[in-house]
């Protein structure tokens, strides 16, 4: 991923109110690995159930504005995003209004994603060797490109007008 600035960032959310994006903590730019990121996202350390995700599309990024659901947080599931069986995490369900008309109507779309947005880390690792010959390296590119697949899908769905 490349990296962004404060006001990159800022200018890429699609379904952010102004009070939200006046409200928007950025995490430390500076001490980001972006040759590590498949997207950016963190939880906001003011406002508990709120977090944020920054995903490259094509040649720009959007930004997405994310709501913990008030959900059983003991049950385990798989992300959605980096499909990883072996989580050392807890993985959640973010919501996200949709932007303009739709979201301002109520709509809103859902996704299961790593708590604290561990899905790059997760992708890096090396996969199982499945059977004799298998291309774990291969594999590994793979589910990276799938992760920015599905994060980029979520990404563009919630500007969708739906």
């Amino acid at each position: 991923m490349l990296p962004l600035n404060d006001p990159t960032i800022r200018a890429s959310f699609v379904n952010a109110t102004r009070k939200e994006l006046s409200d928007l903590t950025l995490p430390d730019l500076t001490s980001l690995d972006w040759d590590r990121l498949d997207y950016l996202g963190w939880r906001d350390p003011k406002f508990a159930k709120r977090a944020y995700i920054v995903v490259p599309v094509d040649d720009t990024v959007i930004g997405v504005v994310l709501r913990q659901a008030d959900a059983d947080p003991r049950r385990r599931a798989q992300c959605s995003w980096c499909q990883d069986i072996t989580l050392p995490n807890d993985v959640v369900i973010y919501g996200a209004r949709r932007a303009g008309h739709g979201g301002r109507n109520g709509n809103t779309v859902g996704t299961l994603v790593c708590e604290n947005f561990q899905c790059s880390a997760n992708v890096r690792k090396l996969p199982p060797v499945a059977y004799l010959g298998y291309d774990v390296e291969a594999a590994r590119e793979e589910r990276k490109l799938g992760l920015r697949a599905r994060a980029a899908a979520f990404a563009t769905g919630v500007m969708a007008e739906s």
